[in-house]
């Protein structure tokens, strides 16, 4: 009889990586770090389990984007009132805060449920070489 291997909450051991986004591609780098928040890159990925491990992003203002994204591409909320839709392109989301470019595309991969959110609070993206977790040595992977 073959048994499949299911690992439990409590024995998920985390780690934490750094990466470097200067020069990636926005979608490229998103769909990396969400299979690692998500735990995937593990061997033993348990779907109902939250299993990724900690990710640190810095230089997030020197992510690019391919074609002529940075002025088409549209960023869309509503207010919950009538005539309320928002609108901002991602030239405009990226001066404001570049941050939220990498944030949204990464949190837009992750699974819409509290499991999902446990995953995009272990989510760290910076502007500049420097973040402030030294302490926990995160380890540099490349994507």
């Amino acid at each position: 009889m073959m048994t499949t291997y299911v690992e439990k909450p409590a024995q998920v051991q985390e780690s934490w990586h750094l990466v470097d986004a200067d020069g990636k591609t926005l979608g490229r780098l998103a769909a990396r770090v969400a299979s690692v928040l998500r735990g995937k890159h593990r061997p033993t990925f348990t779907p109902n389990v939250d299993m990724g491990d900690h990710v640190v992003i810095v230089n997030a203002e020197k992510i690019r984007l391919t074609g002529a994204k940075m002025e088409t591409k549209l960023y869309r909320r509503h207010t919950g009132y009538p005539g309320g839709l928002k609108t901002a392109t991602a030239a405009h989301l990226f001066r404001k805060d570049p941050t939220q470019l990498l944030t949204k595309a990464i949190e837009g991969m992750l699974p819409k449920t509290p499991l999902g959110n446990g995953m995009a609070r272990k989510l760290r993206v910076y502007t500049g070489p420097n973040h402030p977790h030294q302490a926990q040595r995160p380890a540099p992977i490349t994507l």
